[in-house]
């Protein structure tokens, strides 16, 4: 519609623009639209960010007067500053336009094209209608600088440099510079525009220097790092300013080679990105291959850098190529590089972690053809052998050797790699050959390394490593098969290594306590001095060339011991004794080596010191046990400490005889205390994160908050990981449960420096241990291999000892044994016939084990008779029923002689720190109430049925009293939920049904349900504070574990643990149709009418005494013995 003097104005809507290049290709900080009708009237858009896809929406509008001038004009112009403009900016494209070819399109929205930039035509989507007001007539005049000749000089300015970059005609350039020269000496130091211009000026030298019109890069780069620090990081020009003084650091170190200035870019990048908007131009050419991409394939050139700034680069670079990233693999493999570096320097496992966790995520990325993924894989391979070797974990060294196998597969004969794969492979079999004997392993290992040193010629830098790992895998099958030529081999290999090795080389001191170690060994062959002196000479030479903290001066320490000892038993010096203890010392207290070897080092060196007598002999075994201890704290779930723990077949007796080692130095206190630590190290760490925190919540509310709070979130994390299965995922939750752990213990630390806190959750000294005896004294029966003894723990003063010298542990392992055959004997016997066999054994037991300690009971201590007892057997008297001694004996007036249960009321305690635990959740006393749980018909395969169970359920809930909430769960309602709804639900409870130790997996151990086994680990994640009582009508239910006897894990304990604090068991199968008449005679005493229905669980072991001696003429005597107390 034309446009007439009765219709003067025209509203015009600018809504957008695309195809945006700016001639002098610099990126701007935003496009507005200039639009002048005559001399005098302009307007000027908003200024928009230009997007990726070179393109703005402004829908600004103006309404303009069509009476002043026959059309006007508009431009695209880019902008170099966001607010505060300096000058016009630069011209993208102008037209001039009629009002009529604008009113041509009517209504619609229209494209108007510009003369191309860069071969590519700029175009602007308008929209016009004709209005008959204008309330912003000729909008408003274009916001130009007060200051015109500085406007005037930077317009001209970027005229000129555009005009440069097009014709690349270097007199322009130096126009452009002189300009902007200009403009800056207008705008000093503290002017508004002093940054504007400054940048203005270093962008022109910068782009002189990229087409090598100028030479000084310094001074730009000094430039732009000027501009950046005069803005703030919420300034709207500050990312475009970051990534002006990035460009000018990557071309320098492209012309220049700095590693300063291409990490400096990285950590720009890195700040830059996590600023800039996502869509926008900048970024997409910040983030693109001639940004990020240039600066994150350099810097994977860069040497390895173990330092933490390292490292930090290592990490920014990772983030600049987030999930998906095309670049992603290639950064994550020097960041897994550092960090297995760094570990084998500082033994940190938090690096080792996610050295492995990066790997997974690396060789995930890397598909089956490319030409990285051996390298990932190896180094994976390589990090997992090294976390086994730290923590033990066997999962890890199986996973690496197939990782191995298959980089070995990838890289075969002919490959660069290929004697690397070989070797790697071969220190993976060494390994394993080192913890499971399989001489198949170390014999494939050995014809790799041959494999591999027929490939390295002579003069290969490598191959003094090749030789020295090859020696390594003799010298490890000489230990197992001792064949001589292997010893000699290695120790002409060792020396052949040296010989071409250089001084300075990295790895020589691996050499120099590897071939110490080898001439140990021919010492102990030839009995030649110099061989023994050289090996202690070469372990010195070795820990002279390490920082005091790296990992493998634990090694170096390992070889000085073994050399001192051959020497001391050779030339009885003890000086070398000496020696070799302090060396002992050093390695099992390295703090950058694992646990599993600092433990296997401590351990050596309690049996050196027992051996030749040596008073270190004490302090050994305290740090064999503290080590142990902090090795399986490093585990999360009960299961995994107990597989923690399973290969050190050594620690199985470590408690006993650490106690017996303490008897023989007259410090009974400590023996107590060591037997009590090294006894409950399952239970303990399990407890800590229960551990009542009354005390504390008034001391100090806050920190028990803390405690409790984070308690609950690892006891969570704990839980969650047991049922990972993912490997990745597995890793993952081990991280965050050893954080969550540190962060416990800075808590638990802190709690410590409360003075009436310092021993909180450490272990419990004598003091506290004595509390367990209030109500009658303890004892600790000790089985060693050095000794067997009992100690008598009471209320007041120090222990007392009571040697057992007829008794060994030989003697105990086979009186167990005596005792399950006759146990099994009798289970096949008339009810009727005499147990002659059990009652020799039993009368053993009064004899050679219980009578002395009676005498002390009896005539040291004063204990009453009929007085209560605990009983807290170790090692093989587990499986002894002490409680049943009996002499068997008539007097001179034909009365009997009295058994161990005439004279007191016996009680088993699995730990002392367990009855004193249960003694204090006493306070927390609620109403009783009673459930009876019984499963006769367990369903096929789950056992027999057992056809008592009814029957004895009733019989049970006609003898509680009707005061208590009572109630009962069998048949069909007798499942695994339901059970543990009912434990968790009453204080008291009758469990009638199958019950089932397992010897090698005791968390296993289960009571059998209707649908699913109740498990030892059912019950232990239970935490039932006000639970009393419960009668465990079920086979093996008290006997402990085959490879842990000294825990005492059974179902027993663990309902003991879970919060019930009197419980009766059985030690072996149990005949539901007899056990009926020990359980009516049982409650009956339990709850006596005359007391008016009291439920106390504190008379649990003297109902239990008195209802096994009412029924001796009904049960045989295997089935009343079977039943014993555990409990306060």
């Amino acid at each position: 519609m034309p446009c007439s003097s009765e219709n003067p104005y025209i509203r015009l809507e600018v809504i957008s623009a695309k195809n945006l290049k700016v001639p002098s290709e610099r990126i701007p900080a935003g496009i507005y639209i200039f639009i002048s009708n005559n001399s005098q009237k302009r307007w000027k858009s908003a200024i928009k960010t230009l997007s990726s896809e070179e393109s703005v929406v402004w829908n600004d509008s103006v309404t303009l007067s069509s009476q002043a001038s026959p059309g006007f004009s508009v431009e695209i112009r880019a902008s170099y500053e966001a607010d505060r403009m300096l000058g016009s900016g630069e011209v993208i494209g102008k037209l001039q336009m009629s009002w009529d070819e604008l009113l041509d399109h009517g209504d619609e929205p229209f494209d108007i094209s510009f003369p191309p930039v860069h071969d590519v035509h700029p175009s602007l989507t308008l929209k016009a209608a004709v209005v008959h007001a204008c309330h912003n007539q000729d909008g408003a005049l274009f916001d130009t600088l007060l200051d015109c000749d500085i406007a005037r000089d930077t317009d001209a300015g970027h005229v000129q440099f555009a005009e440069y970059v097009t014709s690349e005609n270097v007199f322009h350039l130096n126009a452009a510079v002189e300009y902007f020269q200009s403009v800056l000496d207008q705008c000093p130091a503290g002017h508004a525009d002093h940054a504007a211009a400054l940048t203005n000026l270093a962008y022109a030298r910068h782009q002189g220097y990229i087409r090598d019109h100028l030479r000084d890069i310094d001074t730009t780069t000094s430039l732009f790092r000027d501009t950046l620090a005069l803005r703030s990081r919420h300034h709207p020009d500050y990312c475009l300013y970051l990534y002006n003084l990035t460009k000018s650091l990557t071309w320098r170190h492209n012309k220049k080679g700095t590693a300063a200035d291409i990490r400096e870019a990285a950590q720009l990048y890195h700040e830059l990105l996590a600023l800039c908007p996502e869509g926008t131009y900048l970024r997409s050419i910040a983030a693109g291959e001639f940004g990020v991409g240039y600066v994150i394939n350099e810097c994977n050139y860069l040497p390895i850098d173990t330092s933490d700034e390292g490292i930090h680069l290592r990490r920014v670079v990772l983030d600049l190529c987030p999930q998906g990233h095309q670049r992603r693999p290639g950064a994550l493999y020097p960041l897994l590089q550092s960090l297995h570096t760094r570990y084998t320097q500082c033994g940190s496992i938090d690096d080792l972690d996610e050295s492995i966790r990066l790997g997974r995520e690396a060789v995930s990325l890397l598909s089956e053809g490319h030409p990285h993924r051996s390298n990932s894989l190896n180094e994976l391979a390589v990090s997992l052998v090294y976390r086994f070797n730290h923590q033990g974990k066997p999962n890890d060294l199986d996973e690496a050797i197939s990782l191995h196998e298959e980089v070995l597969r990838l890289c075969p004969v002919g490959h660069k790699s290929h004697h690397f794969s070989l070797e790697n492979l071969g220190l993976a079999l060494i390994t394993c050959f080192d913890k499971r004997g399989d001489i198949n392993d170390i014999t494939r290992a050995i014809s790799l390394y041959r494999e591999s040193l027929m490939l390295r010629p002579l003069e290969d830098p490598h191959r003094n490593v090749t030789i020295n790992n090859y020696a390594s895998a003799l010298i490890t099958r000489y230990d197992k098969l001792h064949v001589i030529e292997d010893l000699n081999e290695a120790i002409d290999q060792y020396r052949e290594s040296l010989r071409v090795m250089r001084h300075d080389h990295p790895e020589r001191y691996k050499v120099l306590h590897n071939l110490s170690f080898a001439l140990c060994f021919r010492f102990t062959q030839t009995w030649k001095d110099e061989d023994v002196e050289e090996a202690v000479n070469l372990c010195h030479e070795s820990l002279s060339t390490l920082p005091s903290l790296h990992p493998d001066r634990c090694i170096s320490y390992i070889r000085l011991n073994n050399a001192y000892l051959y020497r001391y038993q050779m030339q009885h010096d003890r000086a070398d004794l000496l020696l070799a203890v302090e060396n002992f010392r050093l390695a099992s207290n390295h703090s950058t080596q694992g646990f599993p070897e600092r433990f296997i080092q401590a351990y050596r060196w309690t049996v050196a010191a027992e051996q030749l007598g040596h008073g270190s002999a004490l302090e050994a075994y305290s740090t064999s046990l503290e080590l142990l201890d902090a090795h399986l704290a490093t585990r999360s779930s009960a299961t995994s400490r107990r597989e923690a723990a399973a290969p050190f077949t050594c620690a199985r007796s470590l408690p006993v005889d650490a106690a017996s080692c303490a008897i023989r130095c007259d410090n009974l206190r400590h023996a107590v205390e060591l037997m009590e630590q090294g006894r409950c190290q399952q239970w303990s760490l399990a407890s800590r994160l229960k551990t009542p925190v009354e005390d504390l919540e008034s001391a100090n509310p806050t920190l028990a908050h803390n405690y409790l709070e984070l308690s609950k979130l690892v006891s969570n994390a704990a839980q969650s990981s047991a049922t990972i299965t993912d490997r990745a995922a597995a890793d993952w939750a081990a991280t965050e449960y050893r954080g969550l752990t540190r962060q416990w213990e800075a808590a638990v630390a802190e709690i410590r420096n409360l003075r009436a806190f310092s021993r909180f959750l450490l272990p419990p000294l004598y003091e506290d241990l004595q509390a367990a005896a209030r109500q009658g004294p303890i004892i600790i029966l000790i089985a060693s291999q050095y000794s067997c003894s009992a100690i008598i723990v009471s209320t007041l003063g120090d222990p007392h000892h009571i040697p057992l010298p007829s008794v060994t542990l030989a003697d105990l392992k086979a009186l167990k044994d005596r005792f399950t055959r006759a146990i099994q004997h009798a289970s096949r016997m008339n009810p009727a016939e005499s147990r002659t066999d059990l009652i020799v054994l039993l009368r053993t037991v009064w004899d050679e084990i219980m009578l002395p300690i009676v005498n002390v009971l009896e005539h040291v201590l004063k204990v009453k008779r009929r007085s209560r007892i605990w009983l807290c057997p170790t090692a093989a008297f587990t499986s002894i029923p002490l409680h049943a001694a009996h002499p068997f004996q008539t007097k001179a007036d034909r009365s009997k002689e009295p058994c161990l249960e005439d004279l007191y009321i016996c009680s088993y305690t699995p730990t002392l720190s367990a009855l004193v635990r249960s003694r204090q959740m006493m306070k927390q006393r609620v109403p009783p109430s009673f459930v009876a749980i019984g499963q006769g018909q367990p369903g096929a395969g789950k056992g027999k049925a057992l056809l008592a169970v009814d029957s004895e359920l009733e019989l049970v809930h006609k003898l509680v009293p009707a005061t208590a909430n009572r109630t009962t769960i069998s048949g069909d309602a007798a499942t695994r939920a339901g059970a543990l709804d009912a434990l968790e639900e009453n204080t008291w409870v009758h469990l009638a049904c199958h019950g089932k130790q397992d010897p090698t997996q005791p968390y296993n151990s289960h009571f059998v349900m209707r649908d699913d086994h109740l498990t030892l680990l059912d019950i232990m994640e239970k935490d039932i504070p006000h639970a009393e009582f419960a009668f465990l009508s079920a086979c093996h239910t008290a006997v402990g574990d085959e490879e842990t006897p000294d825990e005492v894990i059974h179902l027993a304990a663990g309902l003991q643990f879970s919060g019930f604090k009197s419980v009766v068991g059985t030690l072996w199968g149990v005949d539901d149709a007899v056990a009926k008449h020990v359980v009516e005679a049982f409650y009956k005493y339990m709850f006596n009418p005359k007391e008016g229905g009291v439920m106390d669980c504190t008379k649990a072991a003297w109902a239990l005494n008195c209802a096994t001696h009412a029924v001796k003429t009904k049960v045989p005597l295997e089935q009343r013995m079977v039943f014993i107390h555990i409990g306060v």
